[in-house]
């Protein structure tokens, strides 16, 4: 249900800093839309939706992520590239300073709140210089009753100010713009970008430490659904392998598509209110939730219209090949109640291996789904990236390195245990290459890798034959409904075998190479989970 002209109270607000601003608080999609647009700051779309471009930034900017470092984080915090340490009283100065800047600004305030579960609610307020940034808050967090809003007290403060440029000479950053976490003052700090998903990702990397930390739950980067059984499915996968398209199953209720918890009590929770989906190549024929979604409340960014109209372009990519789209989730259809689900008894990684060594479906022991979760193995295609010539391979640990504060190894130690407790099945999806490499081999086809999941969990894979293929040791399945027999053996497709050997013995090797950084944090079961080759 549409909360459109739902908070109409007006309070006083006071935000440390910021002094002078006209606060416009909670207002509905509508008045924030047609704010967008009398500013000369968006473009309504043929769908009704609102069309933005986000600035000098249209992706996350990873060197410019830090954390404070401080008596919470000090000796907690897997420093390094990913978490890079940030001085207390340069924060404080520099939160200073766009405190300053925002003052006596026309600037949008929002509350909300993530983690679906309320035993693990966490009260958000957002702060945003522009109406479209507060908009993208109202999609993405959870958003509170009227009633809720009489007595909130917020628990972490997002200030989103794209306007303000930081002086990396000063202010300690290594550019004008930054994202920076603030544990003790409970703060995401964010400047000098117009990126939406700075402050999505920030708050979810705060929960990232909040929840394994203080509440024994495992935070994951994953989407989820449930069965009409009451069975929770959890797929985990990097970018371009297909995890909002899998999980969006016409057979199962959505929970959400890219952040959840899985508790102690073993539940499985989403952390938002909304989807933030990529746009490019969209239509309504292989994405047709997410296409018919795009409509008024929607925000789409630096997307392209068609000459002369205001119909979007989904394959135009001359801003960004990184377009994206954000949406309340219940704009989706088949949303579970409540976004909450229990009995976990499928986990499934995805990876698009555009090396064609993978199986199409593999099911992993406890090591090696430890070991393959540490690892968050995908592929680059050549052409994706400047520079890349041929394929290569990607690797981000637990699925969301640079979100996650602590070592790897603390969360897929989680996982480990988690799988103990429940028994669940772990699986290996390859969505990516089969017959060999990207260039020679073909995509494997999406109905086959659905007729896979599907089958994985109607348990009609327990009884069938499996064989330990010989790099990585993965138990591939003889047979699978819906599925040709000789699609399931990856060497087998491969003309050139001696070719398949050379390339699953590389690929073997940059796994061990990757993993050495994550050795000495690391048991002797997880290292065993690697390969054998």
């Amino acid at each position: 249900m549409d909360n459109y002209g739902l908070f109409t109270k007006t309070i006083a607000l006071e935000i440390p800093g910021i002094t002078g601003a006209t606060m416009r608080y909670q207002l509905s999609p509508e008045e924030l839309h047609n704010i967008t647009i009398e500013k000369g700051q968006g473009a309504e779309t043929a769908t009704g939706a609102l069309a933005i471009n986000t600035g000098a930034f249209t992706g996350r900017s990873p060197e410019d992520r830090f954390i404070v470092k401080d008596a919470i984080t000090e000796n907690n915090v897997w420093w390094g590239k990913v978490n890079i340490p940030f001085d207390t009283d340069k924060f404080d100065a520099l939160y200073d300073k766009v405190t300053a800047y925002l003052s006596g600004k026309e600037i949008y305030v929002r509350d909300g709140y993530v983690c679906a579960d309320s035993n693990y609610r966490l009260n958000v307020r957002s702060v945003t210089e522009y109406a479209w940034s507060n908009l993208f808050c109202y999609n993405m967090f959870l958003r509170p009753k009227q009633e809720e809003l009489e007595n909130f007290s917020a628990d972490w403060h997002v200030i989103c100010a794209p306007g303000f440029k930081a002086n990396p000479e000063v202010d300690g950053t290594r550019s004008t713009n930054f994202a920076i976490l603030n544990f003790t003052r409970k703060i995401a700090l964010i400047g000098g970008t117009g990126y939406t998903g700075e402050m999505k990702k920030g708050i979810f990397s705060a929960l990232n430490f909040i929840l394994p930390v203080f509440e024994d739950t495992l935070p994951m980067h994953c989407s989820a659904n449930v069965g009409k059984d009451g069975d929770t499915a959890i797929f985990f996968g990097l970018s371009g392998t297909g995890k909002t398209t899998l999980s969006a199953d016409p057979a199962r209720r959505l929970i959400g598509d890219d952040e959840h918890g899985w508790t102690r009590e073993n539940s499985v929770f989403n952390f938002e209110g909304g989807c933030y989906a990529k746009a490019i190549n969209l239509t309504d024929e292989h994405e047709p939730d997410i296409f018919r979604a795009i409509k008024k409340g929607a925000l789409l960014e630096n997307i392209v219209f068609k000459p002369g109209t205001n119909e979007v372009d989904y394959e135009d990519v001359s801003i960004t090949p990184n377009t994206r789209v954000s949406y309340p989730i219940d704009f989706i259809n088949d949303i579970q109640p409540g976004s909450v689900g229990h009995n976990p008894k499928n986990i499934f990684f995805l990876s698009a291996d555009s090396f064609g060594i993978l199986p199409p479906i593999s099911k992993l022991t406890p090591a090696q789904a430890a070991y393959w979760f540490i690892s968050g193995y995908t592929a680059k295609v050549a052409g994706t990236e400047e520079g890349v010539k041929e394929p290569q391979p990607n690797f981000s640990a637990c699925f969301g390195a640079p979100f996650m504060p602590l070592h790897p190894a603390s969360y897929a130690e989680m996982l480990i245990e988690k799988m103990r407790d429940t028994g669940v099945n772990v699986w290996l999806i390859n969505t990516g290459w089969t017959g060999g490499a990207y260039g020679t081999g073909s995509r494997m086809k999406l109905r086959y890798t659905r007729s896979m999941i599907t089958a994985a969990l109607n348990g009609e894979l327990d009884a069938v034959e499996y064989i330990a293929e010989p790099y990585f040791g993965l138990k591939v399945p003889q047979s699978c409904p819906n599925v040709p027999d000789e699609v399931l053996n990856p060497r087998d497709t491969w003309n050139d075998k001696e070719a398949y050997d050379e390339k699953a013995k590389e690929l073997a090797h940059n796994f061990r190479k990757n993993f050495t950084k994550f050795e000495e944090f690391s048991n002797n079961e997880i290292i065993a989970g690697g390969p054998l080759a």
